[in-house]
């Protein structure tokens, strides 16, 4: 007999799905410890479940993939087949639709688009900032900046001056960073630039001796002065995403955590596997449990609360380290809603982590 650990290693399904499909009656394990309910499965159960992992990742229903497995060891594979083709069909006639709606979307993008389209900025704009102000800023949102190819433009941070104030803002699309810092010496309008990284990370080494620095913009480069140092490059070309559109969101309950506890919490806390990959990767996943006072809890393999809130381990330790406090504010509010960690000084600070699908 095998234990429900070591059919999760070797069929790719998590220890959680497991349990969820003998819920479901899809897996069900040939024997459960009457005292302890722990689950064992006979050895052939090992090629039912990595079937049960091949049909999850293609994105059969549940339904299907009961009779799929019904009827997988049977003398007569005619149903089997009928479903996979049906699925298949069912694919190839998404993959369709979907390439008719972006089609539709790349024309009203050409339609939007304007050849004549004046410089990203008419006249050069200059301002100065803190140099600790600066730092802390890209301290607080450098973690979350892309670094997928296919995506340049996240792979920068956006600078966007607007006022009196300097807001910075990176996402990879699955993590997103929010800080400002004061600024002065312009009074015009909006101006946004995407700086890249490099140069991003050039311009955080030169501001650590205090004191005040000069930002300018001019046209496709931005420059940084610090005393008698100086860096500076081209910006992004792309347009960076309406991040204030992604960062409205309805209220959830704001709990007050001590950062050092809850970050050995995380670390010594109970980890889920996410669902594995078609390369073979997976991730760990920390699972928070709002509870009726105090922090949240990290929830274990055998909580099933249905208001879990699952999110990537790694970013949520690199979004505590980003917050730069000693206390931190988690906004945790529907399951499906990104967790919001909030400086409780400084609500212009701030970080969202996308919630992670738990496979039951």
């Amino acid at each position: 007999m095998r234990s429900i650990g070591e059919t999760a290693r070797d069929s790719g399904l998590g220890v959680s799905a497991l349990r969820f499909y003998d819920r479901a009656g899809v897996l069900v394990p040939a024997r459960v410890d009457p005292v302890s309910g722990y689950r064992w499965y006979a050895p052939e159960q090992l090629d039912e479940a990595r079937l049960l992992a091949r049909l999850r990742r293609a994105g059969m229903p549940l339904a299907d993939i009961r009779l799929v497995l019904a009827g997988w060891s049977g003398a007569d594979a005619d149903l089997v087949r009928q479903l996979l083709r049906a699925h298949l069909r069912r694919l190839e006639q998404g993959l369709s639709d979907a390439r008719t709606e972006f089609s539709a979307l790349r024309a009203l993008l050409d339609d939007r688009e304007n050849p004549m389209a004046p410089p990203r900025t008419a006249a050069p704009v200059r301002l100065t900032v803190s140099a600790p102000g600066l730092a802390a800023a890209l301290d607080a949102v450098r973690f979350a900046a892309g670094t997928d190819p296919e995506l340049p433009v996240l792979g920068g941070v956006l600078f966007d001056v607007e006022g009196d104030a300097l807001s910075l803002v990176a996402t990879d699309r699955y993590r997103m960073a929010v800080a400002r810092t004061a600024a002065t010496g312009y009074g015009g309008p909006r101006v946004q630039v995407t700086v890249p990284l490099p140069l991003v990370d050039a311009m955080r080494a030169l501001l650590d001796d205090g004191g005040r620095v000069r930002l300018a913009v001019d046209g496709d480069r931005v420059t940084l002065e610090a005393g008698d140092r100086q860096t500076g490059g081209r910006c992004l070309g792309q347009d960076f995403p309406d991040y204030r559109r992604l960062v409205r969101l309805p209220a959830g309950r704001r709990v007050l955590v001590e950062v050092p506890a809850f970050r050995e919490a995380v670390l010594a806390g109970p980890v889920r596997t996410g669902e594995v990959r078609a390369d073979g990767a997976s991730r760990d996943l920390s699972v928070l449990r709002v509870t009726d006072d105090g922090p949240p809890v990290l929830a274990g393999e055998g909580d099933d609360d249905r208001d879990l809130v699952a999110v990537n381990r790694a970013f949520l330790l690199d979004a505590l380290t980003a917050g730069g406090r000693d206390r931190l504010v988690l906004e945790i509010g529907d399951p499906t809603a990104p967790l919001a960690i909030r400086r409780p000084d400084d609500e212009d600070a701030f970080s969202l982590l996308m919630p992670v699908r738990l496979e039951n």
